[in-house]
């Protein structure tokens, strides 16, 4: 059963579903789109339904099980991006311990404003705790804002510094795109060499990628645009994933038998707490903003 929190106005609404998480729904009629966001499960996007049809793919079964983390969605990427040699990084000489993309996304998030003019927009918030001071010694506080308006989603960051030092970070979204028929896609990527993140030999890219293989696992370095495209010529869909200029790479992600790929902007690369690389430092007291922007249209 669907309780309506907000009166809806004109053709956006928002409403909470109770499943085994809360589930608020946000949506335009008119557009026949929806998106559903799950605070106290990392704060993540779980479906993205555009003209009726799913975006995002999602593991139901990795969902339900909190001791796992979520294969799908819209994961957030929060304080690092991939993985630390050993799981280990250094600061000010003592070692810290951070797994793998961080704690946001396992993290339960708190709901702090919902709109429904103009759009239908969810604000969430997660601060520093006891839980995160344990492996990251920075106060923060982090807004992130979904928002649909017709075919677009579009997903606002605020990042704030409460320390009173400098905060070193880099941060990621991990969206997970339904594919059912990977052999059907064709990228449009702002960049011509990737380099692969398991054997780190470097290649050429032509605009498609071979879905025989067991796991395709590469990074766009060197970006020269804020945009990519997707054409699925099987569901006849244009995905097109734009981004802030701080998103300095693109990583690309798949896994065969799996009916997904993964497009995910960083803003550095992995292991950048060790080696500063791309390290985003947010002076004491400051915010910076990003903004990640996907439309979804079905030719």
């Amino acid at each position: 059963m669907i309780h309506d929190l907000l009166p809806m106005t004109n053709v956006f609404a928002i409403a909470l579903k109770q499943k085994q998480y809360k589930t608020y729904v946000l949506s335009d009629e008119t557009a026949n789109s929806t998106l559903e966001v799950v605070p106290e499960r990392g704060g993540i996007a779980t479906s993205w339904l555009v003209e009726g049809k799913e975006i995002l793919y999602l593991d139901t079964e990795r969902f339900t099980n909190p001791d796992l983390t979520v294969r799908g969605g819209v994961p957030i990427l929060f304080p690092i991006c991939g993985n630390l040699p050993d799981n280990t990084y250094t600061h000010k000489g003592v070692q810290w311990q951070l797994k793998q993309h961080g704690f946001a996304r396992d993290l339960p998030w708190t709901v702090e404003e919902m709109v429904t003019d103009g759009c239908a927009a969810v604000t969430l918030m997660l601060e520093s705790s006891d839980k995160t001071l344990a492996v990251y010694p920075f106060d923060f506080q982090l807004a992130f804002t979904y928002q649909i308006k017709g075919n677009a989603l579009e997903i606002f960051q605020r990042y704030t510094n409460l320390s009173e030092e400098p905060m070193p970070f880099s941060s990621g979204l991990h969206p997970y795109f339904l594919a059912e028929d990977k052999s059907q896609l064709r990228f449009e990527i702002p960049g011509m060499q990737y380099r692969d993140q398991n054997t780190h030999s470097k290649g050429y890219f032509t605009g498609v990628f071979d879905p025989n293989l067991d796991e395709i696992d590469v990074s766009f370095d060197e970006l020269t645009g804020l945009a990519a495209t997707v054409t699925d010529s099987a569901r006849d869909l244009r995905l097109t994933l734009s981004y802030s200029s701080s998103y300095g790479k693109l990583v690309f992600w798949m896994l065969k038998g799996k009916d997904f790929y993964c497009l995910e902007p960083w803003t550095a690369p992995r292991n950048a707490l060790n080696t500063g690389e791309h390290l985003m430092y947010l002076p004491p007291g400051a915010t910076c903003e990003m903004l990640v922007r996907m439309t979804a249209t079905f030719l």
